[in-house]
């Protein structure tokens, strides 16, 4: 059994159910059944005369629906939204010149991403001035740059690229 996997039998049939449903409800099968039905509801409206009932039938339907929804359309987000910054870790993690302090970094609060977020866009700018498209910059290395200057040494000359 996979370590991270829920332990209990209702929490693996649970993730299993909601895996499925999740699937099922995004393929045209699901369209087509939630199309049929309200066509099915349409049709029948003469029928019971448009009553308030009939109209009750849909609308306590189509909120259950949406209700649960709701929670499977989050979990679906949470573990893509997982997965995805796994492969962006995983990507950081083997770039030569990339910083290793970029991953995990979905955890740091807003105010710290904005600071982030200004700092790259900072290094975009200079990146522009440099008119070398083939020029990396990252944290780590205009932090250096910094640090360098900020102590009175003037900045080590950029290899030639080809």
């Amino acid at each position: 059994m996979h370590p991270h996997r829920p332990k209990s039998q209702l929490g693996r049939t649970l993730e299993k159910a909601s895996q499925w449903v999740t699937r099922w409800t995004g393929s045209s099968w699901a369209f087509s059944l939630a199309v049929l039905v309200l066509i099915v509801w349409l049709v029948t409206g003469p029928v019971f005369h448009f009553s308030d009932t009939w109209q009750l039938v849909i609308n306590t339907g189509t909120t259950i629906v949406t209700f649960l929804m709701v929670f499977l359309i989050q979990r679906a987000q949470n573990k893509d939204g997982l997965a995805i910054q796994l492969k962006l870790n995983e990507i950081v993690a083997a770039l030569d010149g990339a910083s290793n302090r970029l991953i995990d970094i979905e955890d740091l609060s807003e105010a710290e991403l904005r600071v982030l977020h200004e700092h790259f866009r900072t290094l975009a700018r200079s990146s522009k001035r440099d008119h070398d498209l083939f020029r990396s910059h990252s944290v780590d290395e205009a932090e250096q740059r910094h640090h360098r200057k900020s102590h009175g040494h003037l900045p080590a000359p950029s290899p030639p690229r080809k």
